[in-house]
């Protein structure tokens, strides 16, 4: 019976490691600061440089066969939506810049892309599986968040309410 004692106890200690810390990202909490560099230009900084703009922040990897859809989807609604104060900005998560590249490339996307080489955003952001979209008001409050991939209305009809 020890023994059985002693197993739960690590088994309920690993559970706890996995709870998310009490910093845990809430919709309407402060979206956290991050600076990552672009794929082919100067850094990043957010919320410093989308001040007034509504942003999605999309992390996705190019093995994830769901994040090639809908970054594909997502292109038409950018470009309807920028002019009204949309920015994107896809976190590419742990990826090197020769590997995302010729993929964004092939997806003729031109919303931002941004490369997470360490993680650091991405465990920043809590995020355990891709796709994920976090939608940020203009005050740079979190306002939602998409777990798994978004159609093109399903993004559609999250943003409208923001911009």
């Amino acid at each position: 019976m020890t023994l059985f004692k002693a197993l739960l106890a690590l088994a309920l200690l690993a559970l706890a490691a996995c709870e998310p810390p009490s910093s845990a990202l809430r919709i309407g909490s402060s979206a956290p600061a991050f600076t990552l560099d672009r794929l082919d230009s100067a850094p990043v900084r957010f919320p410093d440089q989308y001040l007034n703009q509504v942003v999605a922040i999309r992390f996705w990897a190019d093995w994830c066969p769901s994040c090639r859809s809908e970054m594909t989807a997502l292109e038409p609604v950018y470009r309807q939506y920028r002019d009204r104060g949309l920015a994107i900005l896809a976190v590419n998560v742990l990826q090197p810049p020769e590997l995302v590249r010729p993929f964004v490339k092939q997806l003729g996307i031109s919303y931002e892309v941004l490369l997470d080489l360490q993680g650091e955003v991405t465990r920043q952001y809590q995020v355990m599986a891709l796709p994920v979209t976090y939608l940020i008001d203009r005050r740079g409050v979190i306002r939602g968040r998409i777990i798994g991939e978004a159609t093109a209305e399903v993004f559609s009809r999250e943003i409208l309410g923001l911009l």
